[in-house]
């Protein structure tokens, strides 16, 4: 018998959890982005950790693919820029599939990562590297409502470059496009057409603009100000990724995983952080929502 009440309060308490977790869902206000497609970029860190940023910035290129192929999302390379020693000093990809901007919009922010480097030093000598790199994710709806004057418009055309800086192309096909109006910069030389490559360019300024417009109309909502991207310091940070203690932690809500390389193959361990991230945000919202109400003057009061 107190087995079976044992099993049933289980089993009500499971109950209880999850209608708390809709009945939050249900209150906090929907993002109209949720169901878009993103531009995602890595950029790696510029200032501090050389080449452990690069190599950093590589690694989680990688746990993104991972993640995305994880979802069976598809996954597009517009930019990939890789850096010397096999690092990346920065990337843009097209990732389309299902909620693809609600599973990863808490993701954007800057990530640092703790590790002692493979090689270089003696095992006497060595000692914690930290490093850091960026995540920007940009919605992509069905339709981005920019209109763009090509009088606003400077293109570049040059040839693709390789680690090192190196031209692996003999043909100009790879496009810049600055917005002179913003002096947003977008590239593109995955292609070895230069039409394609321009096209792709077109792409992600559009995005870019579209996110900066977004950011305008939004300024004034303390939820959407908590989740913009920071400036690259490392106090800024979202998450840190410890190597040499195994360990990944999400300092927004204080979530600990262990097995890191687990984590960054993008499977179901950076989902379960994902989800945590994303139910920790709601209940934020809701509290703000709560505090909000409460704040507002009942009339005769």
């Amino acid at each position: 018998m107190t087995q079976l009440l044992k099993e049933e309060e289980a089993g009500i308490s499971h109950s209880i959890l999850t209608l708390r977790k809709d009945l939050i869902k249900s209150l906090v206000p929907s993002d109209p982005h949720d169901p878009s497609n993103i531009i995602l970029e890595v950029v790696s860190g510029r200032t501090t950790g050389g080449d452990i940023c690069q190599q950093f910035t590589r690694e989680m290129f990688d746990m993104y693919q991972g993640f995305a192929s994880y979802k069976n999302w598809d996954f597009e390379v517009f930019n990939y820029t890789p850096a010397e020693y096999g690092g990346l000093h920065h990337a843009a990809v097209r990732i389309a599939g299902e909620n693809v901007f609600r599973n990863l919009k808490h993701e954007r922010g800057t990530h640092r990562v703790q590790r002692i480097p493979e090689v270089g030093l003696s095992s006497r000598m060595q000692r914690i590297h930290t490093g850091t790199m960026t995540v920007i994710i940009l919605p992509q709806p069905a339709e981005l409502d920019v209109s763009i004057d090509p009088k606003d418009l400077r293109i570049d055309t040059f040839r693709s470059r390789g680690p090192g800086g190196q031209s692996v192309n003999t043909t100009d096909s790879a496009v810049r496009i600055v917005h002179l109006p913003t002096g947003t910069t977008v590239e593109c030389q995955q292609s070895r057409s230069q039409l394609k490559n321009k096209d792709t360019a077109m792409h992600m300024l559009r995005a870019r603009l579209y996110q900066s417009m977004l950011g305008k109309e939004t300024k004034q909502r303390h939820t959407a100000r908590k989740q913009q991207v920071g400036t690259r310091s490392q106090s800024e940070r979202i998450r840190t990724y410890n190597f040499s203690q195994d360990r990944v932690t999400d300092h927004r809500t204080g979530y600990v995983t262990r097995d890191i390389k687990k984590f960054m193959r993008g499977g179901d361990a950076l989902e379960d952080l994902i989800s945590d991230v994303a139910e920790h945000g709601d209940r934020e919202a809701v509290l703000e929502l709560v505090e909000s109400s409460s704040s507002v003057k009942q009339p005769g009061s």
